[in-house]
C-alpha cells in the first residue's frame, strides 16, 4: 500500500541537534518538529550533541533514545561516508562557523537525499547541495 499518507520507514528529514532540542524542551519550533518525528532521522553525533545538552541542564536522560524512538525517530550511525562528505564541508561552512556536530547532520542529509532541519538560520544562507528548512 502506497501513497502521500503512507510512511514507507525511510526518513524524510534529518533532524540537527537544535531541532530535537526545541522539540524536547518545548522551546519555539516545537510545533514544527513534533509531527515530522515519525519520518525523521538523526545522526548519532547529533544525538550525542542531544544528550549533552539535557546532562548539562541537570536532565535525566535514561530512557530518552527508547522515548524518541517510539515517537518514529531514527538515530543513523555516523559513518566514514559521512566524514568524508562532513570535511568537503570545510570550505563552503567555515566562514561561519559550523560545528562538527552541525556538519554531521548536513552530510546525513545529503546523504540520504532528504531537507535538514535547524533552529541555526545561518544555514539558509549557504550555498549547499542540502535542502535545508528552519523550524522557526
Amino acid at each position: 500500500m502506497t501513497g502521500p499518507d503512507i510512511y514507507d520507514g525511510s526518513p524524510s528529514y534529518v533532524l540537527d541537534a537544535s531541532a530535537l532540542s526545541a522539540f524536547s524542551h518545548g522551546e519555539a519550533g516545537a510545533a514544527e518538529v513534533g509531527p515530522l518525528l515519525s519520518s525523521s532521522a538523526i545522526s548519532s553525533v547529533n544525538w550525542a550533541e542531544v544528550l549533552q545538552r539535557a546532562v548539562a541542564a541537570g536532565l535525566a536522560v535514561a530512557g530518552k533514545r527508547e522515548d524518541m524512538e517510539s515517537l518514529g525517530l531514527q538515530i543513523y550511525p555516523f559513518t566514514a561516508e559521512d566524514a568524508e562528505s562532513k570535511a568537503q564541508l570545510w570550505p563552503v561552512v567555515s566562514r561561519v562557523g559550523l560545528s562538527m556536530g552541525d556538519r554531521a547532520c548536513l552530510s546525513l542529509a545529503k546523504r540520504l537525499g532528504v531537507p535538514a532541519l535547524t533552529a541555526d538560520r545561518v544555514w539558509a544562507t549557504l550555498d549547499l547541495d542540502v535542502q535545508v528548512r528552519l523550524i522557526r
